[in-house]
């Protein structure tokens, strides 16, 4: 096959170019750019180019002292990289960062950093800069709080507490925090915190405390809601959650600016946030100049899953970022941060440290246990050979297996299609949502022989053969599993909302999760969904994971998504393809360089 590259393309840029570095597009918008703001000096150029290839695989600067990183997985020593410092003169003069005749275009910003000089474009440093600026400013003063009767709802809520017991320091920390963050992986208690944050507050400051609770996706929202209020915590009637875009009020005239915004905040005392590795940097900038300064911002996730499909790594950046705040006197009040014994280590001096800055990572995992959790932590330390050993344990809770020894996959496949096809014709959407989280295809692709286009058509064959006849799912037949892939909100759908196709008595409808029913002849942006990519999966959770690995050459094969994948699994997982691959995976670390996590 020919590549495909651009004509206007000379010199050092037709170079990286060739070798691979840069595609197309990153040229083309760096010549573009350099016309719009007359600069056309090659070492200028290729930064800009560089940086346009960042921001398309996810980070939101370049590293100027790093910048032959860029070619980490290639041999590119002999390429013309350029001096650090003699481009960092050469950007100081620029009209692309400082300005120039044509007017007020300064598409980008040159930043020194505690490890050195960041360029990024100017629109993604003004939204690290708004959530800078409104963090520090509500890390100014810290709530008061009636010590007493938080102390004695604490005992309440956790009830012969080990020591230290993190989900106490957490609904400590949100209590006595404008900002508080609660990290940890699947299954440690995020949501279930929450629900005790919640119930905390509600107890030191009355029934009409005004909650929002929001999420990336329709899906993570609706999950969130189910967990929050199913426990019998006395929390007030009509607690419910939306997305974030929702939240912050939906414009028809923009996809990026919102109702609610730094002119207009949002009422709410409390706003808590699921999911939000999957948050941009963008939706986080929007999200937080909307806030007054007094409105707890409380933050829960994984900051080692998978960012957002967009630029940046908000949530990752903001454990990571230093802490130069004093110790909060109020938490030792509350809890019992010398204590040992239990189930749980002491806290340690990193996270003394973190507690600080409003930041608390729950350790104890309670989803899943045995082969998975163990398989889960190799992946996310880097530890291959681990990881290896338990796939070839004969552990039946996880397995390494061909990509041409199917038969099993085929097995789980048609009975989750059975009993989804089976839950449908009786119209039941209880049992079909159940049948539904029975079985995932996992892709890192849309495309390709281990895409998600092709493992949906061979499940759809599957599906077919054990009902003994042909679906044509873009008829739409009973059963058949739905993604959204785009958010109508006139049917009140959102992108990433999940759903399934029942017979009624009066012909078809789909049932979404979120409880919207819509006639499938309104869906537009919709696919079939037994099999979707590891990035759609986050906020869900399966009986089994069947898990395609791509090719090593895949930029995206890296251990986030491993590690994002096997953690969707309650009790089995299944990785499909060539220990080559599973090494790739695990030892490759997708690291996104920003401007928020450094001084």
């Amino acid at each position: 096959m020919t590549q495909l590259t651009t004509q206007r393309a000379t010199g050092i840029l037709r170079v990286f170019e060739d070798a691979g570095i840069l595609a197309p597009a990153d040229v083309h918008v760096a010549l573009r750019l350099g016309a719009l703001g007359q600069e056309d000096r090659e070492p200028v150029l290729l930064a800009v180019a560089l940086t346009v290839r960042a921001l398309r695989l996810g980070s939101v600067c370049v590293e100027l002292d790093r910048l032959r990183e860029h070619g980490a997985d290639q041999d590119t020593d002999d390429l013309p990289w350029p001096e650090p410092d003699e481009l960092v003169s050469l950007l100081r003069t620029s009209p692309l960062v400082t300005g120039g005749d044509q007017g007020p275009l300064i598409p980008l910003t040159l930043v020194r950093s505690d490890s050195g000089w960041l360029l990024s474009f100017t629109r993604y440093h003004r939204q690290e800069e708004t959530i800078r600026a409104a963090l520090a400013e509500r890390e100014r003063t810290r709530p008061h709080v009636d010590l007493s009767a938080a102390r004695a709802k604490l005992d309440e809520l956790f009830p012969g507490h080990d020591a230290p017991d993190r989900q106490r320091v957490a609904a400590a920390l949100a209590a006595t925090e404008w900002t508080t963050i609660v990290a940890g992986g699947p299954g440690t208690g995020k949501t279930h915190t929450a629900a005790r944050i919640l119930a905390l507050l509600h107890a030191l400051h009355g029934p009409s405390l005004r909650v929002a609770l929001a999420a990336p996706t329709g899906r993570a929202a609706a999950r969130m809601q189910e967990a929050v209020t199913r426990q019998d915590l006395g929390l007030p009637d009509g607690l419910t959650a939306t997305t974030l875009h929702r939240l912050l009020g939906w414009r028809r005239d923009s996809r990026s600016r919102f109702a609610h915004n730094a002119h207009r905040r949002l009422p709410h005392d409390v706003v808590i946030v699921d999911e939000t590795s999957m948050v941009s940097l963008t939706l986080m900038a929007r999200l937080i100049e909307a806030l007054r300064a007094d409105t707890r911002l409380i933050l829960l996730g994984d900051p080692d899953q998978l960012a957002s499909v967009d630029a940046g790594a908000v949530l990752a950046d903001l454990v990571a970022r230093p802490v130069r705040r004093p110790a909060n006197p109020a938490l030792a009040q509350l809890v019992d941060l010398d204590g040992a014994g239990g189930e749980e280590p002491p806290l340690s001096a990193q996270e003394r440290e973190k507690l600080c800055g409003g930041i608390v990572r729950l350790r104890r995992g309670r989803r899943f246990s045995g082969a998975i959790a163990e398989l889960a932590d190799a992946v996310r330390r880097g530890a291959v050979d681990e990881a290896l050993d338990l796939l070839r344990s004969g552990d039946d809770a996880v397995e390494l297996c061909s990509a041409t020894d199917l038969d099993e996959l085929q097995r789980d496949v048609t009975a989750s299609a059975v009993a989804l096809r089976e839950a449908a014709d009786r119209g039941d959407a209880t049992a079909a949502r159940g049948a539904l989280t029975a079985h995932r295809v996992l892709c890192a692709h849309r495309d390709g022989p281990q895409g998600v286009q092709h493992w949906n058509r061979l499940a759809v064959e599957w599906a077919g053969i054990a009902a003994g006849h042909r679906f044509d799912p873009d008829r739409g037949f009973p059963g058949q599993p739905l993604l959204a892939t785009e958010t109508d909100y006139d049917a009140g759908i959102s992108n990433g909302d999940t759903g399934v196709i029942l017979r009624r008595d009066d012909g078809l409808v789909a049932a979404f999760d979120t409880g919207v029913l819509v006639h499938p002849s309104r869906l537009s942006g919709v696919q079939t969904a037994y099999a979707m990519t590891i990035h759609r999966s986050q906020g869900s959770q399966y009986d089994t994971v069947s898990i395609v690995l791509p090719d090593t050459s895949s930029a995206i094969l890296t251990r986030q998504l491993l590690y994002t994948a096997i953690t969707r699994a309650q009790q089995r997982v299944r990785i499909i393809g060539s220990e080559d691959a599973l090494r790739a995976a695990v030892e490759r670390q997708a690291l996104r360089a920003s401007g928020l996590s450094r001084a």
